[in-house]
């Protein structure tokens, strides 16, 4: 095993936090993989020459951070990796899966046109009772669901949506295509699924979900409105922003 057989306190960094980087360099690395159980307390202290309260809490916050998973009275282990969506940028989920080397695949619960209810009118800027277009999707990672993403979409900014084959192409990437994004509005929140979420996702009832409300324009038109529900075991979002030389931020639709 590689790695510095002490953590010494040179330099303003606390222990904790040299112990948490000794624990990610070996994770990193590939040394230690999902799965993989990590030394004891016991056995850290010893090699890295600190206190026990230092290895607790450097494993309390990898822990919290969702680097490895504590099981009581079996030990710590490296944790799976989550998927991760920037919250920034519109990106089509099937290109996020394909990056992390997993194939994607789609199945279409429902595409149709109906009439707009009151909620409904209201996220898409239209009149109560407008005929809107509704696809619900299941997107899955090497054959798991990861998402159901349930849309409405206004017909005015979408032609051909209904006769799109969206086990081949997804609704962001048509919709990118037909009426390309101008502004982003996204509202992340924990609920609980109800019973026809958790079976698309097969989730037990006691799973909670994040999930992400979704509204998207182009131009001066609402083009559609969007829930995307995940497993909350599986997730994590993550957002990054800039700020210009005179202090203001460079503006994001969170």
């Amino acid at each position: 095993m590689s790695g510095p057989a002490a953590v010494t306190q040179n330099g303003p960094t606390p222990r904790y936090r040299r112990v948490k980087e000794f624990i990610v360099r070996h994770i990193e690395a590939g040394d230690w993989r999902a799965g993989d159980q990590v030394p004891s307390e016991s056995a850290l202290v010893k090699q890295l020459k600190v206190s026990r309260m230092t290895v607790n809490r450097a494993l309390r916050e990898l822990t919290h951070e969702g680097l490895i998973v504590r099981v009581q009275g079996t030990g710590t282990f490296v944790a799976e990796k989550r998927p991760i969506f920037n919250l920034v940028e519109l990106r089509n989920i099937a290109e996020e899966i394909a990056e992390r080397g997993q194939r994607h695949t789609a199945r279409v619960e429902l595409l149709k046109s109906e009439r707009a209810t009151l909620e409904t009118a209201r996220d898409l800027g239209l009149n109560i009772h407008a005929v809107v277009y509704h696809s619900v999707l299941v997107h899955m990672a090497d054959g798991v669901p990861l998402q159901v993403e349930d849309r409405f979409v206004n017909p005015a900014t979408a032609q051909g949506y209904l006769g799109a084959d969206f086990t081949t192409i997804t609704p962001n990437e048509f919709l990118m295509q037909t009426a390309p994004a101008t502004e982003v509005e996204h509202i992340v929140e924990a609920a609980m699924p109800d019973a026809r979420i958790r079976k698309l996702l097969k989730i037990g009832g006691n799973e909670p979900c994040l999930r992400l409300r979704r509204r998207t324009w182009s131009g001066s038109q609402i083009v559609s409105a969007a829930v995307l529900w995940h497993p909350g075991h599986a997730h994590r979002f993550t957002t990054r922003f800039s700020y210009r030389a005179d202090g203001t931020s460079k503006r994001t639709y969170l």
